[in-house]
């Protein structure tokens, strides 16, 4: 970290206090010499300062929001290089991030957040016509005044639409997880409608305290931006109104041919829930109900004339009057010496000593030399990055200025580089780790490991170890549990029982065999698994296979004594056919006429359905029939 007393970077900025760390660059508040102004200065991290890549989307950065200029949008005033810092200038905002205001205050007002939102839409439709996409928009990158306005920074990210290096893709994505579109968690590219969705998170969070999805890996958190729906906001605060419900859930689209497409058209929505008007998100054609230009926001008069009139220079005391001045200071200097000098006779230097150089020497050395001129002296460590331990650093005064001999000079020896304790973060969710790392000035590098038994994002080990003094952006590796080896199940159905064990096998997940019939999966083919075919589970978990036993059975049922109705009624509910054999005779007076009176299948046996059951009727025969024998006729025939 730069020496705050001394650091001035272009002969310009004169770094005054470090205000925040981010992934790749220091924030610093700083004064412009020239100007006489406070800016911020963003300095790129001295171990990527020798990375093109990163020396590439740092420039970038700068040569993108230099050439946007919105009052939503935080100003670029310089960048360059100085020595070995790339370093970016621009304007200092007083105020807190919206992350802050969220953490320590929960949700806001709807209104309040519509407000908000409508004015970060407002920095990034100048940006889109500026042919830019911001690609990072989040809490933390929004700024709110002391006077309530607001400001996007950092589009450090953000690339031109036509540019043809794609900086997104499988794993290299640059974002937050918990703001991210489907598209960029897929890795495929971002454009402005990819803002809007990551827009449409933050009004979420606004509204209810917290982001729609959360998780304990970054990955966890894109997959569900991917696959999972999101809850209307009303349903976490019940304060959020309907339209207000309709503008998130249009901005949240998985598919952005959905969503808004353009950040002026969420405004819009925006600005007529505030008007009180029909929001188009709730009502598509309510757009087409009220004037089709956007109504600009309200701005105070006092505020509309600060952005339409370029501010008046600072009144400063004019050269010639300056100048005068120092030339009378020094006519009444030198009479006053020549009176002096007339009236002592004496060398006015008499007594004076000429501060050696003596910065890069030794301590001992440093001392020898003042004790040889007869200086007085004091002593006295400072960090210093520039110099090794043991090594002056600095003197008060300077080296060349004359001092008198009675005077005591000041020594400053180095005490080598500005150090910081590690701290304990081990067995600490990883993200207070690394947020507790970062305000150590340290930079965090997580390495994943899968473990049984430390749940997933918990940090298993520290690497420097805790308790040891490391300067400031020293590499801090971060062992981070995984939680339990996950393992994919694919769809065993249709496998032989003995095929998908060996498979569950050679995936090392332990598996228990359960059969069940089926009525048409054949006997030992897999019917299930229990989790289902592509559950992500831990190799760990105990994994069920459902096997087929075929069709199931059915128990013939007791037909004796059952008409003939009757039993063909019971078969076929049970899936089975009948048939009908001889009738067996029966007496008439027997009461078994029309009665099964035997079946072929007995009672209780287990049969397939489909199965024939042949029945046989009681039947009274009928009579023996009876022959009745006429006597011939005698026919007499007369003489």
């Amino acid at each position: 970290m730069p020496d705050m007393n001394t650091t001035v970077l272009a002969e310009r900025y004169r770094l005054t206090n470090h205000l925040a760390r981010g992934g790749m660059a220091d924030v610093y508040a700083a004064v412009d010499e020239v100007l006489g102004r406070k800016v911020a200065v963003k300095m790129l991290h001295a171990n990527y300062a020798t990375d093109a890549a990163f020396i590439q989307r740092f420039r970038r950065e700068a040569q993108a929001a230099a050439n946007l200029t919105h009052p939503n949008i935080v100003s670029i005033y310089d960048t360059g290089k100085d020595g070995g810092h790339y370093y970016i200038v621009m304007e200092l905002v007083e105020g807190k991030t919206l992350r802050d205001v969220l953490r320590s205050d929960g949700p806001l007002l709807p209104r309040r957040a519509a407000e908000i939102a409508s004015e970060v839409a407002a920095a990034l439709s100048v940006a889109a016509r500026g042919g830019l996409a911001h690609r990072d928009v989040k809490p933390g990158n929004i700024l709110l005044t002391e006077t309530g306005s607001v400001k996007v920074t950092d589009f450090g990210i953000a690339r031109a639409w036509d540019d043809s290096e794609e900086l997104t893709r499988t794993g290299a994505v640059i974002g937050t997880a918990t703001y991210f579109s489907p598209e960029q968690a897929q890795g495929q590219p971002a454009d402005g409608r990819s803002d809007l969705y990551a827009l449409g998170v933050v009004l979420f969070e606004m509204l209810t305290g917290r982001p729609p999805f959360s998780g304990e890996t970054p990955v966890s958190v894109a997959y569900q931006h991917v696959s999972e729906a999101v809850s209307v906001p009303s349903n976490s605060n019940p304060d959020v109104p309907p339209e207000l419900d309709a503008i998130v859930m249009r901005a949240l689209q998985k598919n952005p041919t959905s969503r808004y497409q353009t950040a002026e058209e969420m405004r819009g929505d925006l600005l007529r829930f505030l008007g009180g008007l029909p929001v188009g998100a709730a009502d598509p054609e309510a757009a087409t109900r009220v004037v089709a230009a956007t109504p600009p926001p309200t701005v105070p008069p006092a505020e509309t004339y600060r952005q339409m009139t370029p501010l008046p220079p600072e009144r400063r005391t004019p050269w010639s009057v300056i100048i005068g001045s120092l030339l009378l200071l020094a006519v009444v200097v030198v009479a006053g010496i020549s009176l002096v000098d007339g009236l002592t006779s004496t060398d006015p230097n008499a007594g004076l000593v000429e501060m050696p150089n003596l910065l890069g020497s030794t301590e001992a050395q440093a001392i020898d030399e003042l004790q040889e001129l007869d200086l007085r002296f004091e002593l006295s460590d400072r960090p210093s990055d520039e110099f090794a331990e043991g090594i002056v650093s600095t003197t008060e005064p300077a080296a060349g200025v004359l001092v008198d001999s009675q005077d005591r000079v000041l020594l400053v020896i180095s005490s080598g580089a500005e150090t910081f304790t590690v701290p304990i973060v081990e067995g600490r969710d990883v993200e207070a780790a690394q947020l507790a790392l970062a305000d150590a000035d340290f930079i965090v590098r997580l390495e994943s490991v899968t473990d049984d038994e430390i749940v997933a994002g918990q940090v298993i080990s520290q690497n420097p170890p805790a308790g040891t003094n490391h300067p400031p952006g020293t590499e801090v590796v971060l062992v981070v549990s995984a939680g339990p080896e996950q393992v994919v199940l694919s769809e065993y159905t249709g496998f032989t029982a003995i095929d998908a064990l060996a498979a569950l096998s050679n995936l090392g997940v332990q598996t228990v065999l359960e059969k069940e019939f089926h009525p048409t999966i054949p006997d030992g083919e897999v019917i299930r698994t229990d989790p289902p075919a592509l559950s992500i589970i831990p190799k760990s978990q105990v994994v069920k296979l459902i096997v087929s036993l075929g069709i199931e059975p059915v128990a013939v049922p007791s037909l004796i004594g059952n008409t003939q109705a009757e039993a063909q009624n019971a078969l076929t509910a049970l899936g089975l056919s009948i048939a009908f054999g001889d009738p067996i005779e029966v007496g008439a007076d027997s009461g078994q006429e029309g009665l099964v009176l035997a079946q072929s299948t007995p009672a209780t046996v287990l049969v397939e359905p489909g199965t024939t059951i042949t029945v046989q009727i009681g039947e009274v025969p009928p009579p023996p029939t009876t022959t009745t024998t006429v006597p011939p006729t005698t026919t007499t025939t007369a003489p």
